[in-house]
């Protein structure tokens, strides 16, 4: 057994996780206050029968409710002029119901509401500002399994453009009050949505696993998310879209992956993908996807060549999962992960690139603001160029 190095575990929201939980949210939103701030996205939702059920229902109470739409990934922009609108109201309690961005934009708003300024100013990064901390209590409601933003304590906004950004507003105190996931909310959940979030999900917890500054309580955790989302994943990219206990198994790993990234870090995709969301206008979930199996191939060709059997090791356990081969060496179970991602990333067929105007000469400036983090292989800028001209 090795060593256990000092470690430190923040914070997790209340979680509630359960077909049907949803029906808590109203008894909830009561408990903070009568005035509620209503996230949602452009139209899934509000549109849906379970939207417009509860909106009925919230007309039937007491609570008042105002509403904010957040479209795509949030910029900093969005978020200061949603607060300034709704400074001037009494908000007890965000209600952010939607995908990572959507949660990820609550997150921001509901700390911004108990600051001053542009959220800019308080972007790691980018302003000089610290965050107090302070903020208006948050629920977070997630309608798709990917981000995990429901668990993490950041709320990543984009300013995108050649001399852009994707930056988070971070504080230990902004991780969800609430974190309320049921999977029957994503069962509207289109099928490239469905990949492409679950691909940012597997994502985050092979790095969060991996991690150079991972401990055994995220292990455990991380391990546990990739199982769930190995055995759920391919079928339900394959057929199995309304099958409500693989759509519970994959909004249970998506939720891992954030605790986990919140704990250990992530890596190279993750990296990488912050760097291109600030230069192009890439969905997250596809960025991280295309990276995916290039991404963990390099790592597996780097520890396979310098000798590195802890992450083999785990590559391996990730790979035993995959195939239930009980029996075989590690280079199988590590060449099974490879051969697993490709094929999963290849028969989802996401769009390449180009098609959000990526060109030669964005290269160099994704390169140039990209990092390896916590990986456990530092790529050079060179091999983070053939990873993007890989997937262009």
């Amino acid at each position: 057994m090795e060593k256990i190095n000092s470690f430190t575990i923040s914070g997790l929201p209340k979680i509630y996780f359960g077909n049907g939980v949803f029906s808590e949210l109203i008894p909830i939103m009561k408990s903070f206050g009568k005035n509620c701030l209503l996230i949602t996205g452009k139209e899934s939702f509000l549109s849906s029968g379970i939207g417009i059920q509860f909106i009925t229902s919230v007309s039937q109470t007491k609570l008042k409710i105002h509403k904010a739409v957040i479209s795509g990934e949030p910029s900093p922009y969005v978020i200061d002029d949603i607060v300034k609108e709704f400074r001037k109201f009494p908000i007890n309690a965000v209600v952010a119901i939607g995908g990572g961005s959507v949660i990820d934009g609550g997150k921001a708003i509901s700390a911004m509401l108990a600051e001053e300024g542009s959220v800019e100013e308080y972007l790691e990064g980018v302003g000089t500002k610290k965050p107090s901390g302070v903020k208006a209590p948050f629920i977070a409601v997630p309608t798709t399994a990917g981000t995990g933003s429901e668990a993490t304590k950041n709320a990543v906004l984009s300013n995108v453009g050649n001399s852009g950004y994707k930056k988070s507003l971070r504080h230990d105190n902004y991780i969800p009050d609430i974190a309320l996931i049921d999977p029957e909310l994503t069962l509207a959940c289109p099928q490239a949505l469905t990949a492409s979030c679950g691909l940012d999900a597997i994502a985050q917890l092979f790095e969060s696993y991996t991690s150079t500054t991972g401990n055994p309580f995220t292990d455990s955790l991380a391990l546990s998310g990739l199982k769930y989302a190995c055995h759920s994943f391919p079928k339900l990219i394959e057929t199995g879209c309304s099958d409500l206990t693989l759509r519970g198994m994959m909004s249970y790993a998506a939720m891992i992956s954030g605790i986990t990234l919140s704990q250990a870090g992530l890596g190279t995709i993750h990296g990488i993908a912050g760097a291109a969301g600030g230069i192009i206008p890439v969905p997250h979930g596809i960025m991280c996807g295309l990276l995916l199996p290039s991404v963990v191939k390099g790592i597996v060709d780097k520890c396979l060549e310098s000798g590195d059997s802890v992450t083999l090791e785990k590559i391996g356990m990730i790979g035993r999962e995959i195939s239930g081969e009980k029996q075989q060496d590690i280079n199988f179970y590590c060449e099974t992960v490879v051969k697993t991602f490709s094929r999963w990333v290849g028969s989802v067929q996401l769009p390449r690139l180009r098609i959000f105007g990526m060109t030669d000469e964005h290269i160099p400036l994704i390169v140039k603001n990209s990092d390896n983090k916590s990986s456990p292989v530092l790529f050079n800028q060179s091999q983070i160029t053939e990873f993007l001209q890989q997937v262009m």
